[in-house]
């Protein structure tokens, strides 16, 4: 891996920013350069929120994303926003829950991944971004299912400890969405 640049976006509430700090503090765990960029809409939740996510081997120079690797989007405006930013050959997951639109694009490698339904079948909707996330990581291994759990230890914080068993479930279902 040279460099992933990912775009993730969502509504607030989502889990759009845990995901792309996730990925980060995953990737320092693992001595690689990395950038986080939060955007938000006017409003924390139900307003839009995207990310802006860099994980390298290399110094990054900028940490705005214009061209991505991979964008990872919860809903049909992101979609419809951030679906042109995908280099060709690039990934875009798509969480087919909420988004019945198919992508446009012939020239990218889409996955439409019924996260909200996944993460309702595990019991907890919140945990729908970590289903996005393992597909993510699944596909492009940017870093180990591993460093994802510590970093999330950190993101939830020791009040919150109980909720990693579920996470990890639904980062594996999210891993075997892309599989099959």
């Amino acid at each position: 891996m040279a460099e992933q640049q990912v775009i993730i976006a969502g509504f607030g509430g989502q889990g759009v920013m845990s995901m792309g700090q996730l990925l980060t503090y995953a990737g320092m765990l693992e001595d690689k350069n990395v950038s986080w960029l939060p955007s938000y809409g006017p409003e924390m939740r139900g307003g839009t929120a995207n990310c802006n996510v860099i994980v390298s081997d290399n110094p990054v120079g900028s940490p705005l994303v214009t061209e991505a690797t991979t964008a990872i989007v919860m809903n049909l405006p992101s979609l419809d926003k951030f679906e042109g930013r995908v280099v060709e050959d690039g990934i875009l997951l798509i969480n087919s829950s909420l988004i019945d639109k198919k992508t446009s694009r012939t020239d990218i490698r889409a996955y439409e991944i019924p996260a909200n339904d996944i993460a309702n079948e595990l019991g907890n909707i919140r945990i729908a971004n970590m289903v996005m996330l393992g597909a993510y990581i699944e596909l492009t291994n940017i870093v180990s299912k591993e460093s994802i759990l510590e970093s999330l230890k950190k993101v939830l914080g020791p009040s919150k400890e109980k909720l990693i068993p579920i996470n990890e479930k639904a980062l594996e279902r999210g891993a075997q969405a892309v599989r099959q």
